[in-house]
């Protein structure tokens, strides 16, 4: 045996047989519990009993949502980029379980040549493969694998978000627009009521039945009412605006399909079959995601490690060649196994070992931020609950307070016909009916929002086995590529 390779053979098996051990990789952070206590500081709504919350919108009694739920996922920008980035980290994977593997390529080489003029021409032909390795010493190619591995997880737990902050922010937009189109009913009967008013004390004062001044404030009063009506109409407006932009549907399209139940403010079902407990938010496709970049980033710093460290390359090629001259042909073939090429880092002006630091920062950098995201994940899931918790405690209130204004206005209303009451009285007893009115819509489209961002904090069903849609899985990384 060659007396430079048996040396070097000697020391690839020694490095070889501690690089299991050479190169220490941050250890995985997984997500971190929700609650040290396991219980929720809120009230919890139906005494803490929740619904499957996969496909929550369906639970809304309203038929129009699931659709527009469905037409915004399907045009969604925010959905497309978020396939394209498992496409790119699938593609990436690939690539990484590729460089644990060996390298092989064909050659073909072909040359025609004469070396005198008197001389035959010749002609030569080669055919052959070459080959080439690098051994994992220190596991800086397996840790590269691990770390497209995690981005890809990290990349489909993206889409998931990506998909239940979609249909959080349709659903958000229709309930807001409904509860818009309710105080729009109330402005416009307000304002023909105060039009109605208006016309009648006009005639009156006509005749010197009414004082100038009750006509001039009944007039005040309607114009107000249709400038009231008109700020609210534009508040719809723009709110369709919203839900236009979010489904991709023409406008005139879906002004037609809102019509068929304007006004009509969809109510969740409400959460009622099983237990929730802190650890739901272990659903949240968000921390997934950061968990994902935790385990990415330690990888990384094990790859970075692992470039500080010798390397070990291993190469070998197969050639058969024909030689034709003056009419005469020969063939063979060649072969070689080597060069075992072992490289030693001696001195890259810190290169390295500035990359290795840039790594660990990075890993710091995604544990803070997994950190952070739990934390405001509690405090998102806390305030829906305490939204809940507020708009059932007042309901009662609300609705009370709207009959009796309602009643006062009609008792106020029949004194002004019989002259016991002054014009002002009724206009103030109009104005608080209609705020007790509006206060309900209200209470109305802020409970159903809150049930909107309880489902979104608690991952909108999503959850960490659930599959990709087939249309993503064209082209799955080998079984060896995963974790």
């Amino acid at each position: 045996m060659n007396r430079l390779l048996l040396p070097t053979l000697l020391a690839a098996a020694t490095l070889a047989g501690c690089a299991s051990t050479a190169v220490p990789v941050p250890p995985a952070l997984a997500v971190p519990v929700a609650s040290d206590t396991g219980a929720w500081q809120a009230p919890l709504p139906h005494g803490g009993r929740t619904a499957e919350l996969a496909g929550w919108w369906r639970g809304f009694d309203d038929p129009l949502l699931p659709g527009l739920i469905d037409a915004a996922q399907a045009a969604s920008p925010s959905l497309a980029s978020a396939r394209a980035r498992i496409e790119r980290a699938r593609a990436t994977l690939v690539a990484s379980d590729a460089m644990a593997r060996p390298r092989l390529d064909g050659v073909a080489a072909a040359q025609r040549a004469r070396s005198v003029p008197e001389a035959p021409a010749a002609s030569n032909g080669a055919l052959g493969v070459q080959a080439a390795w690098e051994i994992d010493l220190f596991g800086g190619v397996a840790a590269g694998q691990r770390a497209s591995a995690q981005r890809l997880r990290g990349a489909e737990a993206g889409w998931h978000e990506a998909r239940v902050s979609l249909a959080a922010d349709v659903a958000t937009a229709y309930v807001s627009l409904r509860g818009c189109e309710a105080q729009l009913q109330q402005a416009q009967a307000d304002a023909a009521s105060r039009e109605t008013t208006a016309r009648l004390t006009d005639q009156s004062a006509a005749a010197g039945f009414t004082a100038p001044a009750d006509a001039a404030l009944a007039r005040a009063g309607a114009a107000q009412a249709r400038s009231q009506v008109r700020v609210q109409q534009a508040q719809c407006d723009t709110l369709i605006k919203a839900l236009v932009e979010l489904t991709d549907r023409p406008e005139p399209a879906l002004r037609q399909q809102l019509a068929v139940a304007t006004t009509r403010l969809p109510q969740a079902a409400g959460l009622t079959t099983v237990a929730l407990p802190a650890q739901l938010l272990q659903q949240r496709p968000d921390l997934a995601a950061a968990s994902a970049a935790v385990e990415a980033a330690a990888a990384d710093v094990a790859t970075a490690r692992a470039e500080e460290r010798p390397r070990l390359s291993f190469a070998g090629w197969l050639q058969l060649s024909g030689l034709r001259s003056a009419g005469v042909s020969t063939s063979g073939g060649i072969w070689s196994i080597g060069p075992l090429q072992l490289s030693l880092p001696l001195f890259d002006g810190g290169s390295r070992r500035a990359a290795t630091a840039a790594q660990e920062a990075a890993y710091s950098e995604a544990v803070a931020q997994l950190k952070g995201s739990v934390r405001r994940a509690l405090r998102e899931v806390e305030t829906a609950l305490v939204a809940l918790d507020s708009t059932a405690a007042r309901e009662l209130d609300v609705t009370a307070a709207a009959t009796d204004f309602e009643a006062s206005l009609t008792a106020t209303a029949a004194r002004q016909r019989s002259g016991l009451a002054s014009l002002l009285d009724l206009e103030a007893a109009r104005r608080n009916a209609l705020l007790a009115r509006g206060a309900v819509i209200e209470l109305q489209r802020e409970r159903a929002a809150a049930w909107i961002a309880l489902y979104r904090s608690l991952g909108g069903g999503w959850t960490p086995t659930e599959p990709v849609p087939a249309a993503l899985n064209q082209n799955p990384p080998t079984p060896s590529a995963r974790p």
